[in-house]
């Protein structure tokens, strides 16, 4: 079962700080809701341990992460893909752009595609779409959040 999220967050800092906060596995760490561990791999494979309540099925996923098409400081690809054991899998993958809003403000725009199988898909597209879009806003508002800060 396949879904396409789209959104866009205004981040009060600089692109440069932006872009190097995309790449930093501790910020993605801190921003990806449930995100239990992220270890870098390379500069571009991360792994990681994700726990997720989706309806009544709650499922540890285990997965990797690929950064693509980097074209630093305004774009990349993040793709993951994530085996929750008996829940099923989820993969998918966001194309990230940071566009500059003057000197010191970015704005980020994602448009991010998931698909979902196993026993996660059974509990029916509405739910899904759903939560996905909420772990997507999160992931993004506390990426912001975080960086704003920082």
């Amino acid at each position: 079962m396949a879904m396409t999220i789209e959104g866009e967050e205004r981040i009060e800092a600089p692109i440069g700080k932006v872009w190097e906060a995309l790449n930093d596995p501790e910020v993605l760490a801190a921003s990806i809701p449930g995100c239990e561990s992220l270890e870098k791999k390379s500069d571009t494979e991360l792994e990681a341990v994700v726990t997720l309540k989706i309806g009544p099925i709650k499922a540890k996923f285990n997965g990797e992460v690929e950064l693509k098409n980097l074209k630093p400081p305004h774009s990349y690809t993040i793709q993951g893909e994530g085996k929750g054991g008996i829940a099923g899998f989820a993969k998918g993958g966001a194309d990230v752009t940071l566009t500059e809003d003057g000197p010191d403000a970015t704005i980020l725009r994602y448009e991010a595609k998931a698909d979902v199988g196993g026993k996660i898909a059974q509990l029916g597209s509405r739910l899904i779409t759903s939560t996905s879009k909420k772990l997507a806003g999160q992931f993004f508002s506390n990426f912001n959040k975080k960086v704003s800060a920082s």
